[in-house]
């Protein structure tokens, strides 16, 4: 048989294989009522790594509370439009995309907490209007992000409302006109430098922070290592950081406050703290809830209790002294923080008579009483790296063998543990070391490569004194 016979039945083959996975079809019916997504008989076939779920027909959407939620493709809003919940379980797409619109179905994502897994792309409003509703969790995209998929299409507008949770992309972020990223206490994460692209999409507007009343950060290699990292800050500037955790006891919450309408006139506030959440968000008792009146202060001090969420507000007066700025509910966490670790910079050695011993300087910082661990992750052969104390901060530690060495340092608060690590790279001598780092240049004259210049290069060019390699015939020929 030919070889392009044999590419043509392989192909084929290919193509058939393709068509008989995508033809398992996993629809939504919700034929229970209970909106489960691991109820059976709510699908027309339950949806295993090999399905394509489809949530359909405007029928309430799926959710999903526990972990093991599985498919090879998910499309939310197929026809007629549809919605998922995910709320404290897990959704891992093993093959394919998770596709929100499309098909003449609008669809919509709430992610509340919990997880999704996509092996390749998350297309938002791929033909029919997208949403995306997270306030927690995280979603993790192997491969691309899109906002809207099909560009420039006013009639399939994508949101993304990033209220909190992180969206972790393995590829690009793509945006288009009529598509929509606005970040309040989320946090995205592209890997590698997308500074420029995420860049362009903030001076176009279609990545914002607070509905257009805040500043969206971006940073590559400095929250995240080897990432793009973008957050949102409203024009208040809270503190404590929105969604973010401070120690019990006394706090100061501060804002900044707006430049008011008339020069030199003083900006009020009115400001609003409390552990029910309910009761800001539905303002029915605003006395109750209320710490300052219409008072030209930037902060206040409150008490507040461990293990407690809460929640506040500042309105402020820039104009009408009855015609307040409704300021957004901000909210933080009063817990123990965990322990700050730093287990130093990477380090790069090498072996003198076989051996190289050196010091580990790690930084612990935390408000209690902590622990620590050192452990050898990984290392070229079982037992080549011993610790002399892998209970203490700072210790010292022998290496036998070339190669790399990962070590983790592990505090723990009695309550909470962080960890980082250390990567160690043993060399044969210290030239090897040299030339290992990234802003090595060799010295001029160092014609062996031995990282000095002496007699040994010096004779090196004694040797070829007054030689020369130049061509000598003006049209040379090469084979």
């Amino acid at each position: 048989m030919s070889k392009k016979v044999i590419c043509l039945f392989s192909f084929v083959l290919a193509l058939s294989m393709v068509g008989n996975v995508q033809a398992q079809d996993a629809t939504w019916t919700d034929a229970s009522g209970d909106h489960n997504w691991f109820t059976p008989e709510n699908w027309s076939e339950f949806p295993t790594d090999a399905h394509w779920a489809k949530v359909r027909n405007g029928l309430p959407g799926p959710t999903i509370a526990s972990e093991g939620a599985v498919a090879r493709r998910v499309h939310v809003g197929y026809s007629e439009g549809g919605a998922l919940t995910v709320d404290g379980g897990t959704l891992v797409l093993h093959a394919d995309d998770l596709l929100l619109g499309k098909n003449d179905g609008e669809g919509i994502l709430n992610m509340i907490s919990g997880s999704i897994d996509v092996a390749r792309d998350f297309e938002v409003g791929g033909g029919n209007p997208g949403i995306v509703n997270m306030t927690g969790g995280t979603i993790t995209v192997v491969d691309d992000f899109e906002i809207p998929e099909t560009e420039g299409n006013p009639d399939s507008p994508a949101e993304v409302h990033l209220n909190g949770g992180t969206i972790s992309i393995g590829g690009d972020l793509h945006m288009f006109e009529y598509g929509l990223l606005d970040i309040t206490t989320g946090t995205l994460i592209i890997d590698g430098n997308s500074v420029s692209d995420v860049q362009g999409f903030i001076d176009n507007r279609w990545i914002t922070a607070y509905g257009g009343n805040g500043t969206v950060q971006l940073d590559y290699d400095v929250t995240n290592t080897g990432e793009t990292t973008v957050k949102g800050v409203h024009k208040l500037k809270p503190n404590p950081i929105n969604g973010g955790s401070v120690i019990p006891g006394e706090l100061e919450l501060s804002w900044t406050l707006p430049d008011p309408c008339v020069p030199d006139q003083p900006v009020l506030v009115d400001v609003y703290f409390t552990d029910d959440w309910a009761a800001l968000y539905s303002f029915t008792n605003p006395d109750a809830i209320r710490i300052a009146s219409m008072q030209n202060v930037t902060s206040l001090a409150v008490q507040i209790q461990p293990k407690t969420r809460y929640y506040w507000a500042v309105d402020t007066y820039v104009g009408d002294p009855n015609d307040p700025i409704f300021g957004p509910i901000f909210s933080f966490v009063a817990d123990n923080l965990p322990p700050k670790v730093d287990a130093g910079a990477d380090i790069v050695t090498w072996l003198t008579d076989g051996v190289r011993t050196g010091n580990l300087d790690a930084t612990v910082t935390d408000d209690d009483a902590y622990t620590v661990q050192w452990t050898v992750v990984s290392e070229p052969n079982e037992g080549t790296a011993v610790i002399e104390t892998a209970t203490a901060e700072d210790t010292s530690i022998t290496l036998a063998e070339l190669g790399e060495y990962v070590l983790q340092l592990e505090a723990f608060d009695g309550e909470y543990s962080s960890s980082d690590t250390v990567t160690i790279n043993v060399y044969n001598d210290s030239c090897q070391a040299a030339q290992s780092l990234p802003d090595y240049v060799p010295l001029v004259g160092d014609l062996n490569g031995d990282c000095k210049v002496d007699d040994a290069d010096m004779a090196l060019l004694q040797e070829n004194w007054l030689q020369e390699n130049s061509l000598t015939e003006e049209w040379f020929k090469v084979d």
